[in-house]
């Protein structure tokens, strides 16, 4: 049996996130980070805008409402699961399947760094292409795709009937996509390009007549607008590291 219901909201804006947009507009080789990716925080923005989020589940209907919500344990995702929940009923559970994916000898590089520093790993992604491409040390978008089609299992077995929430990372929304609705790789790269993933945006399916899910809303930030929180855009740029 399907879900009734699957949304999964990207994390807000991270200091990561202002960092990257930083050394990519300065031209830097490499992204002033001083964290490991799994405990990046939110900036005072992307707290704002998990905090708005919070807003707008608080006014859908009970109908509506998450049964319960599945969380990537990183930091950035686990603080803005604890502000847009505060003062819900809603059972969590981390799920390190929801991880980001992991880029290997890529992490900290910003596109230009990768192209100056790695130019033979520039190539091989070129000639792969971005859905096979594995950094060394990293992970492929199929990678990420095989623990996410793991953890949509479990909950199609575990919780049918249900409405379920998960916070995670970009390519774990354009991925999310690519399993429910069965997409193609050609399909999933024509919706990736020129496409980002915005912070605190609200992508989601709600079962139809025949019980399958049907995509009602992707890369939705019309709820920060309205409460009043700014929302933000990465280049695209950085989006991808390669």
């Amino acid at each position: 049996m399907e879900l009734a219901a699957l949304w999964i909201v990207r994390h807000g804006e991270s200091t990561a996130n202002v960092a990257a947009s930083a050394a990519e507009r300065s031209g830097a080789e490499l992204i002033d980070l001083t964290h490991r990716d799994a405990d990046v925080p939110l900036s005072a923005t992307g707290e704002e805008q998990a905090r708005a989020t919070g807003r707008w589940l608080a006014e859908l209907p009970p109908s509506r409402r998450p049964d319960l919500a599945v969380v990537s344990p990183y930091l950035r995702a686990v603080r803005t699961a604890e502000l847009a929940l505060a003062g819900t009923d809603i059972p969590v559970s981390v799920d390190e399947r929801l991880r980001d994916r992991e880029l290997g000898i890529l992490d900290g590089l910003t596109g230009h760094g990768v192209r100056q520093r790695l130019p033979e790993e520039a190539a091989r992604r070129a000639r792969l292409g971005k859905f096979y491409y594995r950094p060394p040390g990293g992970e492929s978008w199929t990678d990420v795709a095989l623990r996410l089609r793991t953890l949509l299992g479990d909950l199609r077995r575990d919780h049918p009937g249900r409405r379920v929430l998960l916070f995670g990372h970009d390519a774990l929304v354009f991925l999310t996509r690519y399993l429910v609705e069965q997409l193609t790789e050609t399909e999933l790269m024509a919706l990736t390009h020129g496409q980002i993933i915005a912070n605190c945006s609200i992508t989601g399916w709600s079962a139809d007549e025949h019980g399958r899910l049907t995509l009602n809303v992707f890369n939705d930030v019309a709820h920060l607008r309205q409460q009043g929180a700014p929302p933000t855009r990465e280049d695209e740029v950085h989006a991808e590291p390669v």
